[in-house]
């Protein structure tokens, strides 16, 4: 056949059950090949002349007259020996970033190499690849996909590496050269990177979303290893779990309660990608938003992943909850129908990952840790933030008539008593909670108010507790035991001392840091005990200059009782005048009027 016969050859399909049946027009067929979806009629020496396996296989039934010869597993099917039968016989077709890895394996499956023919298919598809595909990053993504049906023998003729590592370079050429683009001069004439540029070096993110997760997985993992932006990885993570989770809007709705349905077709594939992208997830904080965390954590949950997916979730949460929200704690509570409505144990456990995050820090008693040089400790202003959050979780779920006492005392008994500066919060959720289970022993009532600190309670909040007749009776006479000193103390106290006056209302200094506070506090405590004794001890003389009065009208009358009472005025001594003194002492001046006077008074 001449060259200009062989650029005329086309295959011409027909059906044949459940095959496909192709066959060379003006081409005299010897030999019938049988490969998985289609039977191909061929003359036999153009596939001989460069098909090393098609070789031995036709020596090997020449002696048995056995025309019909079956490829078993051959890679991409009829498609892929289609294109390698028209290489055979020189019909031209494009080599494309569509084809390439088909062309890859089948040439390596039929061993088209130059061992039996010079520029055979096997050599013209690899030089594709090196040269053309490596150099594009959208080709090597497409390559990749085509790459998922053709493992393992995609991985071991390294096709799927070579995509991998043109694709990482690609990013981290771009990366640098943002670096580069955002470097600028300050005023002072120094070097320095300006971080309120935008980042439009990542447009690669949306190219990886269409590979599948475990090669996905494999460009991931090459990239943290170069050493991309963890930003960058965590934005590529968030925009594939939204393009191949289902139902995202579901799973990840914050503001839904609702127990959702998953399709239990769909479960398999998308608890692999939540498994996936935990374990990629950087493990710098702040690479991704809370809000992703969360969101994954209740498709973690919904699609019931491993307990180490979701216990990892728990824990990168717990490390940042001081940036966290309402909705993001309210995880609705999935598969139990009589449970709580939200899910009250995970939200535990992320609380506890969080107390044990700053255990190292808090210790409060220490006094080393009040004479630290960082005033504003990110630890503790954490520590506030979370704990206003959790009061405002529990006056979320106090009405929850399923939500048992002891899960509830665990939620609100999470973190040491320095982590609450004002208790207004935890009284409003516990007043919800006894609103909401009216049915509670008196026991248990007692049990829950010991929770609160009565003295951390605000004017306000303590006029409330003091007229509240949910609480129990203990706690109400401890809020008017405490109102009543609080009265007394601003009595006596100096009215210019502003900051003991808001120490005495519960109310934290914003002028203070929080740990000097607290050392303060514990200071005021003390001189306010001191200052109660005093008062105690004028109020037991009183009584008894109180009983002496009485006893002495009763018995010495009334002139008696004169010259009695002011000798005790003289005794108690208000206003520190000296009693030796005899021209001012009352009782003096009285001995010296005239009983005529006394008797008209």
């Amino acid at each position: 056949m001449d060259k200009h016969h062989h650029q005329q050859l086309s295959l011409a399909k027909c059906s044949r059950q459940q095959y496909s049946e192709w066959i060379f027009r003006d081409v005299p067929s010897d030999i019938t090949i049988e490969v998985s979806g289609g039977i191909f009629a061929l003359h036999k020496f153009p596939l001989v002349s460069r098909s090393g396996r098609i070789r031995k296989l036709v020596a090997d039934y020449r002696d048995s007259g056995i025309s019909r010869i079956e490829l078993v597993s051959l890679p991409g099917g009829a498609k892929s020996f289609e294109l390698a039968a028209k290489f055979c016989y020189r019909v031209n077709f494009e080599i494309t970033s569509a084809n390439v890895a088909q062309l890859c394996c089948v040439s390596d499956y039929l061993e088209l190499t130059e061992e039996f023919s010079k520029n055979n298919l096997s050599s013209r598809a690899e030089e594709y690849l090196d040269s053309i595909v490596c150099k594009n990053l959208e080709m090597c993504v497409e390559v990749l996909q085509q790459c998922e049906n053709l493992l393992p023998l995609a991985d071991d003729l390294k096709i799927v590496s070579r995509c991998i590592d043109a694709i990482v370079s690609k990013a981290c050429v771009e990366q640098m050269a943002l670096s580069f683009s955002r470097l600028e001069y300050s005023s002072s004439g120094r070097l320095h990177m300006n971080r309120q540029a935008n980042c439009d070096g990542d447009w690669w993110i949306e190219d990886l979303s269409v590979i599948r997760i475990d090669l996905y997985q494999r460009v991931i993992t090459a990239m943290k290893c170069r050493g991309v932006r963890p930003e960058s990885i965590g934005a590529s993570l968030m925009n594939y779990a939204q393009k191949e989770l289902t139902k995202k809007s579901s799973l990840w709705n914050q503001s839904g309660q609702s127990k959702v349905d998953v399709v239990a077709g769909s479960n398999g594939h998308e608890r692999l990608v939540v498994e996936t992208i935990v374990s990629l997830l950087p493990i710098e904080k702040l690479a991704v938003p809370i809000c992703f965390l969360f969101g994954v954590l209740r498709s973690a949950m919904m699609l019931d992943c491993t307990i180490a997916c979701r216990l990892d979730l728990e824990r990168r949460i717990g490390s940042q909850l001081d940036i966290a929200t309402l909705d993001d704690l309210l995880i609705p509570s999935f598969h139990h129908a009589d449970d709580t409505l939200f899910d009250v144990d995970t939200v535990h456990r992320i609380l506890v990952n969080f107390s044990q995050k700053d255990d190292s820090e808090d210790d409060m008693e220490d006094a080393s840790v009040f004479e630290s040089d960082s005033p504003n400790s990110p630890s503790q202003s954490a520590l506030f933030k979370v704990s206003k959050l959790v009061d405002n979780y529990l006056a979320e779920i106090a009405p929850d008539a399923n939500l048992k006492l002891n899960k509830f005392i665990a939620i609100a008994d999470t973190f040491p008593a320095h982590a609450r500066i004002i208790h207004d919060g935890l009284y409003r959720a516990i007043d919800i909670y006894l609103k909401a289970h009216q049915h509670l022993s008196d026991s248990d009532k007692r049990k829950l108010c010991q929770l609160i600190d009565f003295q951390k309670l605000s004017q306000e909040a303590g006029a409330h507790a003091a007229q509240n007749e949910r609480l129990p009776l203990q706690s109400i006479v401890q809020v008017l035991y405490l109102e009543q000193l609080r009265l007394r103390n601003d009595l006596f106290s100096n009215p210019d001392d502003d900051q003991s006056w808001r120490i005495s209302n519960g109310a934290l200094s914003a002028s203070m840091s929080p740990r000097d506070n607290y050392a303060s506090l514990r200071r005021e405590n003390r001189e306010l005990k001191l200052e109660l004794a005093r008062l105690r001890m004028r109020l037991n003389d009183l009584e008894k200059d109180h009983v002496c009065m009485k006893r002495d009208m009763e018995m010495y009358g009334y002139h008696k009782f004169m010259g009695s009472f002011s000798k005790k005025i003289g005794k108690l001594n208000f206003f520190g005048h000296n009693s030796s003194r005899g021209s001012s002492s009352p009782s003096n001046h009285s001995q010296k009027m005239d009983p005529k006077v006394i008797e008209r008074t």
